[in-house]
């Protein structure tokens, strides 16, 4: 009976560690509402925000401790996660900024730990089940936020009326509902019995999209339920497959010839950018200069963007523009830990995209679905923005999950996370729970 209320507040702490990720709730709050093209008076304090994330890691690793066999377990078998965490760490030496690239570094640990831990603790079902649990919040919150505290839930500025919610922009706001509406949409289709919930979580998320009026989160949106329409076919016979994968390569060639011909109008009239999509094609070929001076290491992670007191300068002179980043993560990821970061990523994204797609094929389990359109998310974000690596950050916590999760022993995934039911948690394999000597 004790343990019940110890496996409650640990899937408690879980859904709060993977919101206070997302970047909300409090970091709006401490910017007194700021909104881009309001006056800024003051430099924010973030502390409070610091403080909690350092203690969530604290957590984080007395938890993995106890369960330190799965965590061996993990470490023996990965080595994309790890040699990308061991650039990081070591960039100190060629860093621009060494200071800031050892605090950052200690962030980016504590995310990629807190990855490890969510990846080791639950099962695929139960890691999507906590995510609806966590975008559950985040979607009360920001309903919270913008009827009873428009000021920090509503954005001013260059941006009036658009919502945020829980977050200090719209753009943020839009691919937080993006993930929200594809979690909401998988466990609808994963048969449990809170439909009526599930139905309710996606609705809203879809309804608050829309008002966050981010035309590149409501486009993510489409394609992630067309990737998971497309991953329901992957699971077809395999003459069925390859008629239905070829008709789908015809359909997506006519698409992609109408889309060159209309590119301008597509751009200009419905997301309302220009062709330069709001100064970033020039911005990209300046960083691209940047690049070019040091290719291979970069300048350290997070070592770049310091306004005029770091390498940034030579940008924010050239464009005029005060960017805090590249608006590409890929961009940002060269500058950060060069080719040699880049390719390190990119070999363990790719082999994640194809164990993926392996799995989903050989089950029926709709959670096997959610690593792949988030796979795919992850590309799209980070073509206009940047969300790529970023230390406190979700995208790269859920990257690190699923990475890890596919090379866990099989468990049972078919098992509901049961609040009543504190057995369903205690998965260790027989075989990790023998001492290392006798394996």
């Amino acid at each position: 009976m004790m343990k019940k209320p110890l496996v409650f507040a640990e899937q408690a702490f879980t859904a709060i560690a993977l919101l206070l990720h997302t970047g909300g709730p409090l970091n709006v709050i401490l910017t007194g509402g700021y909104s881009q093209g309001d006056k800024q008076i003051a430099e924010p304090d973030f502390g409070l925000t610091r403080n909690l994330y350092l203690l969530t890691y604290l957590v984080v690793f007395c938890l993995l401790t106890i369960r330190w066999r799965k965590v061996l377990y993990v470490l023996q078998r990965d080595r994309y996660i790890w040699a990308i965490l061991a650039l990081v760490l070591l960039s100190f030496f060629w860093s621009e900024i060494p200071g800031r690239t050892l605090s950052r570094s200690v962030s980016f640990t504590g995310s990629t730990l807190l990855g490890v831990y969510f990846a080791t603790r639950y099962t695929l079902k139960q890691q999507l089940q906590l995510l609806g649990w966590t975008f559950g919040l985040v979607v009360g919150l920001s309903l919270i936020y913008a009827l009873l505290l428009p000021k920090y839930g509503i954005m001013g500025g260059v941006h009036a009326g658009a919502w945020r919610g829980i977050y200090t922009h719209k753009n943020n706001f839009g691919k937080m509902m993006t993930l929200s509406s594809v979690v909401f949409t998988l466990l609808l289709m994963s048969g449990q019995k809170q439909k009526l919930w599930f139905s309710l979580g996606l609705g809203l998320s879809v309804m608050l999209l829309l008002l966050s009026t981010s035309k590149g989160a409501l486009v993510n949106v489409m394609a992630m339920w067309a990737a998971i329409a497309v991953c329901r076919l992957l699971r077809l016979q395999y003459h069925l497959l390859v008629i239905s994968l070829g008709s789908i390569a015809v359909a997506a060639g006519v698409a992609s010839l109408w889309l060159v011909d209309n590119l301008e109008s597509i751009v200009v009239d419905v997301l309302g950018k220009d062709l330069t999509l709001t100064g970033r094609t020039d911005l990209w070929i300046t960083v691209l200069e940047m690049i070019q001076q040091r290719p291979w290491l970069g300048y350290g992670y997070q070592a770049f963007w310091d306004g005029l007191n770091g390498p940034s300068a030579v940008v924010w002179r050239a464009e005029a523009w005060q960017v805090p980043d590249a608006h590409n993560g890929f961009l940002d990821l060269l500058l950060q830990l060069g080719i040699v970061g880049m390719l390190v990523f990119l070999i363990g994204y790719f082999a994640n995209v194809v164990s993926s797609i392996i799995r989903l094929r050989n089950t029926s389990s709709s959670e096997l679905i959610w690593p792949v359109p988030f796979l795919i998310f992850m590309i799209l974000s980070n073509l206009p923005e940047t969300s790529l690596m970023r230390a406190n950050d979700i995208f790269w916590v859920l990257y690190v999950a699923i990475a890890l999760s596919r090379l866990m022993p099989s468990r049972d995934d078919s098992q509901d996370l049961d609040l009543n039911d504190s057995q369903s948690f205690d998965q260790t394999p027989d075989f990790l729970r023998q001492p290392l000597s006798a394996r």
